[in-house]
């Protein structure tokens, strides 16, 4: 049985370590629009068929700075040129996971690209694929011989153990393969974007970023002092929050309750959210179910369905009240009735699957190198106990914390950053992993924050209201920023009738 993740300083000289930009001048129309070295114009092309001329490059950078032979690994981009007449900063995007990928996030369909083009009107807008992600994936992908079993009952101590095991196992197949795995971490994607910015020859760059990628962000601003011209986040993880607090995620059920009270049939439908999920975690506890999944061959799968499944589950699904949370609500109230029908339908898309655990180096690395303080980490083993989803939101970590021996960055990479750069926080106030109040105080450092809420806006809030892109373009244009809450509209929390 694989669970799947649900789901992140030393100030250096990187102008040697950056490749120089050669700027190579290509006349068109009288116009002569520049390109870099390692650089190729293209016709970027999103799945839904949308398209624009674009530039697709690269720059060589240390995987790990701290071992002077360490291997040069690509960092991938596509740069949308500027189309304002006012040029400024390049705008640098940061994908949230760890994982993401920059260049993929502008090619989904309806999704970011309409952001990605409208911000060209500020600057170079940069679709980055990180260290490690996208086409900047040097590493192989590690499967372990560890595997969970399918029909038995498992502890958290159990799913924690064989983890780490493979983990271990992951570890030295990439030594063996001569990846460097303690080059994966969030400090060294901030020099990667230093290094980008030298490669661009600008004293400044702009990052704009969500969730993880404000996790770097944050990075940045202590590893590239003086370098960054402005940043625009959302969905804030702070550098201490790479694990939840799980009583945070309790609020968040409270504030999904006074949610779906503003609409009468959800309202009866699920009259006490907390309680229906206390419920049913209390019944697999007491009594596991065993379910036949449906595969693509037509055969089934026996499955022993258990507590800690569901809440693996629920973290996965309650980022955004208009994607996961409908179908998450219905699996409740069948299971509290008795019926599996709809469990069925999320577990065919494999989310418990048998295979043996697999991890990728930069998802696995990043948040293990990014850890957790001790004291915070005794807070949420001691709300974990009775708290509505425990552990799971941020499956595997901690049960991953210092696993990998030396990676850890320490409690000053933790310290929230204090800076003087104009930083505009987005916050979905239905966010169902990064919550109101951390972001709040994972941003406190900031003298010129300003920060706008989206009401009823979940994790990924950026496309849920045109008004959040014309606070972003006000923003950047150095516009005062009177707007403090956009609304949007809910779903409906039963579903289409």
């Amino acid at each position: 049985m694989l669970i799947k993740n649900s789901k992140r300083f030393t100030q250096i000289l990187v102008a040697t370590l950056a490749i120089c930009p050669a700027l190579i001048q290509a006349a068109e129309n009288g116009e002569q629009p520049i390109t870099y070295k390692n650089e190729k114009a293209i016709v970027f092309e999103t799945m839904d068929g949308k398209t624009t001329d674009a530039f697709e490059g690269f720059i060589e950078v240390p995987e790990n700075r701290a071992n002077k032979n360490s291997r040069l690994i690509p960092v991938n981009y596509v740069r949308f040129p500027a189309t304002g007449k006012k040029k400024g900063s390049p705008i640098i995007y940061l994908s949230g996971g760890p994982g993401g990928s920059g260049i993929m996030t502008a090619k989904y369909p309806r999704f970011r690209y309409p952001l990605f083009m409208a911000l060209r009107e500020f600057g170079d807008v940069i679709a980055l694929d990180q260290r490690g992600t996208g086409a900047s994936k040097p590493a192989l992908k590690c499967e372990s011989n560890q595997a969970l079993p399918m029909t038995s009952v498992l502890t958290e101590l159990q799913i924690t153990k064989l983890y780490q095991l493979a983990a271990n196992e992951c570890v030295n197949f990439w030594d063996k393969k001569g990846i460097d795995v303690h080059g994966y971490t969030t400090v060294e994607s901030a020099r990667d974007i230093d290094a980008l910015r030298a490669h661009f020859n600008e004293e400044k760059v702009t990052l704009w970023g969500i969730s993880y990628g404000s996790h770097l962000a944050f990075t940045s601003l202590k590893v590239m002092e003086g370098k960054i011209d402005k940043v625009v986040i959302a969905s804030a993880e702070g550098l201490n929050q790479t694990v939840k607090l799980p009583f945070q995620t309790d609020a968040y059920f409270d504030r999904l309750q006074q949610a779906i009270n503003t609409q009468p049939d959800a309202a009866k439908q699920y009259p006490d959210i907390k309680a229906l999920i206390h419920r049913v975690h209390q019944q697999l506890t007491k009594q596991p179910m065993l379910v036949k999944i449906p595969q693509k061959d037509g055969s089934e799968k026996e499955f022993l369905f258990q507590k800690y499944h569901m809440q693996i589950i629920a973290s996965a699904m309650i980022s955004d009240p208009s994607r996961g949370v409908v179908p998450l609500l219905a699996i409740y109230h069948q299971l509290d009735l008795g019926s599996d029908v709809a469990l069925l339908q999320i577990l065919k898309r494999g989310f418990f699957n048998g295979d043996k655990i697999a991890f990728d180096v930069m998802s696995l690395a990043m948040d293990v190198a990014s850890g957790v303080t001790s004291s915070r980490l005794n807070k949420i083993t001691e709300q974990a106990k009775t708290s509505l989803l425990g552990t799971a939101l941020n499956f595997p970590m901690p049960h991953l914390n210092k696993a990998i021996k030396g990676l850890d960055l320490g409690d000053e990479f933790r310290e929230y950053p204090k800076s003087n750069v104009p930083t505009l926080l987005l916050t979905g106030t239905l966010d169902g992993r990064t919550y109101v109040d951390s972001q709040t105080e994972a941003a406190k450092g900031l003298s010129k924050l300003t920060q706008v809420k989206i009401v009823n806006a979940g994790h990924n809030l950026f496309m849920s209201s045109p008004k959040v892109t014309e606070v972003i373009k006000s923003f950047l244009n150095d516009e005062e920023i009177t707007t403090k809450e956009i609304t949007v509209k809910l779903p409906s929390f039963i579903g289409s009738k």
